[in-house]
């Protein structure tokens, strides 16, 4: 009966290959799936160690050792969701599923009626929360709130200009209203503390011209004021220039207590002219910087390479709103299977560790992309083909041995 259990065993090994190659390749576009091997172990008879001779031992079969996953990298491919985020290199994302922490490979999120960043599944990914746009250094699962970006009253604003040396000098104040009494005049938005867009006009005079330089006089004026017809103006103070067409002394000026017909907030605005030049060019703006925008409604979100989620709204802001954390383990083997591209810890795996991506030997993040199956259907089709030889062959083993004992039973 040896023969048999021997045949036996090497037609349950085969049928166990046979399992693990089929599904190998009916996940071959399971997207965070990775590919598993048997591996198998010959068997001897302990009882006869101890008496048969090393050299003519005959083994009883075979053993399926351990079924070993294969957690090479998959195919990075893009896609057009940008919450789709792959991983390139090492650690699982982790999951609140039904209130256990697992973990997962499969980068396909969307957001729940909740806000909260969830896979096919229905499990919350976690990660590092924001609040005002800071990482709180909670982690938890993510929750992207749908709330309006609150408006930001400018308070600086930073205008580099060009001012052309060739300009003519002009004698006499600025008066805003008449274009002849200054050479050059530029405008830009600014906002109010309810979010209102205003007018923010300078204006350039030249009031002289030495060996030494020239010397520009600066008015502003802004719209949407509780000033005469709505707008209020004012001195800046000048500009000085030395021959080289740089600037000298302060270049910074405040325009303080602006009351905003709209009832909002009183503003400062402070004016920084750094970086202006007074060269043999056209008048021009070469830089325009302000700190205040509108109310804005998200409009769309994206991830970096280190996991790091951001909200875009409307108004043109972005804002910080969490981090995605990758975690790994010691053995990665040591996991536990549990189906839904879902591993949960055991003893075996070691402790989880968990950073941000990009840190302690984790992988970077992808958006708007997946990792495919690590699947090699070339492979494990002609594997399969192997397998199915190896049964049949351990069949065939069965078979003359049956032949053998029915010609023992007829003598």
């Amino acid at each position: 009966m040896g023969a048999f259990n021997t045949a036996l065993s090497g037609l349950q090994a085969a049928n166990t290959d046979l399992q693990t190659l089929a599904n190998n390749i009916s996940n071959a576009n399971t997207v965070g799936f990775k590919s598993s091997n048997a591996e198998f172990a010959d068997a001897y008879a302990s009882a006869m160690a101890n008496t048969a001779p090393t050299d003519g031992q005959v083994g009883i079969g075979t053993t399926v050792q351990t079924i070993a996953q294969q957690f090479t990298q998959g195919n990075i491919e893009t896609t057009s969701n940008p919450l789709d985020v792959a991983i390139n290199g090492n650690g699982f994302f982790q999951f609140n599923y039904n209130g256990s922490t697992v973990y997962g490979r499969n980068g396909q999120f969307h957001l729940n009626k909740n806000g909260v960043i969830v896979d096919a599944n229905g499990g919350e990914l976690i990660g590092i929360q924001a609040q005002n746009g800071k990482l709180t250094g909670a982690s938890g699962p993510l929750t992207i709130s749908q709330n309006a970006i609150a408006p930001q009253a400018t308070s600086t604003l930073s205008l580099g200009l060009n001012l052309d040396s060739i300009n003519t000098p002009i004698s006499g104040n600025i008066n805003i209203n008449d274009p002849s009494t200054y050479n050059y005049s530029t405008t830009t938005t600014v906002y109010d503390s309810l979010g209102t867009p205003q007018l923010l006009t300078t204006y350039y005079q030249l009031s002289g011209t030495t060996s030494s330089g020239q010397t520009w006089n600066v008015d502003y004026s802004v719209t949407g004021t509780n000033g005469p017809s709505g707008v209020t103006s004012g001195s800046l103070g000048i500009l000085q220039f030395n021959n080289l067409g740089q600037e000298t002394g302060s270049t910074s000026r405040s325009i303080s207590g602006i009351s905003w017909a709209d009832g909002a907030a009183p503003s400062t605005v402070t004016v920084n002219f750094s970086g202006s030049t007074n060269y043999n060019s056209p008048n021009s703006v070469i830089t325009n910087n302000s700190n205040g925008y509108g109310a804005g409604q998200l409009s769309g979100l994206s991830i970096d390479a280190g996991g790091n989620i951001y909200g875009r709204y409307s108004n043109g802001e972005s804002k910080l709103m969490g981090q995605i954390s990758l975690t790994r383990f010691p053995d990665n083997n040591g996991l536990q299977n549990l189906g839904n591209n879902y591993w949960a810890e055991t003893y075996v795996s070691g402790q989880p560790l968990s950073g941000a991506p990009g840190s302690s030997n984790l992988g970077v993040l992808q958006a708007g992309a997946v990792e495919q199956s690590n699947v090699d259907l070339s492979k494990d089709l002609v594997n399969l083909i192997v397998a199915q030889q190896a049964y049949q062959a351990n069949a065939q083993t069965i078979k003359t041995q049956n032949t053998i004992v029915q010609t023992l039973l007829s003598l």
